[in-house]
């Protein structure tokens, strides 16, 4: 007599390992059916768990986007600190190294990025959150180039100007309109004529 068959039992993760899978597969279901498509009961369609687990971790999907930005966000940060430690410690290296892994982050996620960045532009909670990391990215901005400006150092402009022109050059890039190197050396010479001006 046969043993009845039973479905495998569901794989217990601990919290912070259910998050980062959560999260990847967020991630996928954003680069296979856009943003627009994740939900939260689609997420947890994908992930094979059930709505509450999804809901548990990220509230509503504001707060799976605002962990999505998060998780990009942090990514982001380890590339740069990681690519800027091994810079030489010139202007003209430094803002290379800066426009390549600027650039390079954005495209390492493809169409992903742009969405979710679009979804948390529409929602002022979210836009909050977003301009909490712009603004630390500006912070590592002047840490970076301030040294080589003048005694006024970086203004604000100044660095918005910066970061304005690395998220136009990348999403350019990552839809096709210009290539990654094209947008990579107008991005470093942007950032050269930034910090000059600002001797």
């Amino acid at each position: 007599m046969k043993s009845p068959h039973h479905p495998p039992s569901r794989q217990r993760l601990s919290r912070e390992a259910r998050a980062r899978q959560l999260l990847e597969v967020a991630w996928t279901l954003i680069n296979d059916e856009g943003t627009d498509a994740l939900t939260l009961g689609r997420l947890a369609e994908a992930a094979g768990v059930t709505k509450p687990v999804v809901y548990d971790h990220f509230g509503a999907r504001e707060g799976l986007l605002a962990a999505l930005y998060e998780d990009f966000d942090v990514r982001q940060t380890v590339r740069f600190d990681t690519a800027v430690a091994a810079a030489e410690p010139s202007l003209t290296d430094k803002a290379r190294v800066f426009a390549d892994a600027y650039v390079d982050c954005v495209s390492t996620q493809g169409r992903e990025i742009p969405g979710v960045l679009a979804a948390l532009g529409g929602s002022p909670q979210l836009n909050l959150v977003k301009r909490q990391y712009q603004k630390a990215l500006l912070e590592k901005c002047a840490g970076i180039f301030t040294p080589f400006a003048g005694p006024g150092g970086m203004t604000q402009a100044s660095l918005w100007a910066m970061l304005g022109a690395a998220d136009a050059l990348s999403d350019a890039a990552v839809s096709g309109d210009i290539t990654e190197h094209a947008a990579k050396e107008e991005l470093r010479l942007s950032i050269l004529e930034v910090v000059r001006r600002s001797r």
